[in-house]
């Protein structure tokens, strides 16, 4: 795939977005190394703890179709800036891919891409466990 065919499958995504409360569409287009892509968009609720973002709705759908191994996502939003992950929708990335390149999109389509390392320099990981 594409860089611009995940971009657009991440822009597809923001009118599936269920945002009635922030109403910040997101959506995530998640490429494993195999090919295969699982998509997210954000999905809201009004106790706000539930709620759970893109990314994470497309890593969720990914593991439990049996993937791991993923070497990018786009993420898109509506904003003028470019819609970077979370904190925790970085931590959840560098859990399976830290080495994954995240392709961040504004409303106008424009990219900037970014390691994953550039977001989350000291990301947990099992490396900090005691053995």
């Amino acid at each position: 795939m594409t860089k611009e065919e995940l971009c657009t499958a991440a822009m597809a995504m923001l009118d599936r977005a269920y945002c009635p409360y922030s109403h910040f569409p997101v959506g995530a287009a998640l490429e494993c190394s195999d090919g295969s892509v699982f998509t997210g968009c954000n999905i809201e609720n009004a106790g706000y703890s539930p709620t759970i973002c893109a990314e994470r709705v497309a890593v969720g759908k990914a593991v439990s179709e049996g993937h791991r191994d993923f070497v990018r996502i786009a993420v898109a939003g509506r904003s003028e800036d470019f819609c970077v992950p979370c904190g925790v929708c970085r931590q959840v990335l560098q859990e399976f891919a830290p080495d994954i390149e995240i392709i961040c999109l504004n409303r106008a389509g424009e990219s900037r891409t970014f390691a994953l390392k550039e977001l989350l320099p000291y990301g947990f990981d099992n490396t900090w466990l005691p053995k």
